[in-house]
């Protein structure tokens, strides 16, 4: 048993957590036309300098192949160069080229700096409490053994999705959503329940 309205008010806050993400990704790519990954990256070359792909990758938490595919398009656009390694020829430098720099300085903060500046404002109860919170969150969904960086971003969704009748909670807060939302809360969605 739940107490009151916690099922839909947790509901709620994770709904509102995905929506600003998503909100917050939307708004990068129209005001900076690129990604939160892509920002993460120019942001790692401008603050350590030329560094290997490897590098790049463990310093933001994303795999090789992953910032790959990233550091091939910002190259596209130009806001990344390649180079050799001046010492080991077969090494290739990442850097940020000076068009890079401009829009890094025009782009908005990542979603997580505004996240954690609020957070390392909190008390360490408090931090260790919405830490130990949201870890549980994750076990509860099921979602402990996903792979996840530490970039709060709206990937697209793989080729092998479910038709959108049955993707739970996605798109916007309509008011269908928040009947599905309210439906699982009341347990009517669960097997011997009531449908809509």
């Amino acid at each position: 048993m739940t107490g009151p309205d916690y099922d839909i008010r947790l509901m709620r806050a994770i709904r509102r957590v995905i929506r600003a993400v998503d909100l917050h990704s939307k708004s990068l790519k129209q005001r900076a036309d690129f990604t939160t990954p892509q920002l993460v990256c120019l942001t790692a070359l401008a603050q350590k300098g030329p560094l290997t792909l490897k590098a790049l990758s463990e310093s933001i938490d994303l795999s090789p192949s992953t910032v790959l595919g990233i550091v091939d398009r910002l190259h596209a656009k130009g806001l990344v160069e390649r180079r050799r390694g001046d010492r080991d020829r077969r090494q290739v430098m990442l850097s940020i080229t000076d068009a890079g720099q401009g829009a890094l300085l025009s782009a908005p903060y990542p979603l997580q700096h505004t996240l954690l500046e609020g957070f390392h404002g909190l008390s360490e109860l408090e931090q260790s409490t919405l830490t130990l919170a949201m870890e549980r969150v994750v076990e509860l969904l099921g979602a402990r053994n996903l792979d996840a960086a530490a970039i709060l971003d709206v990937a697209p969704l793989p080729e092998t999705r479910q038709p959108a009748s049955e993707e739970p909670l996605a798109g916007t807060d309509t008011p269908d959503d928040l009947r599905v939302v309210q439906l699982h809360a009341a347990g009517f969605d669960q097997p011997g329940g009531e449908t809509a």
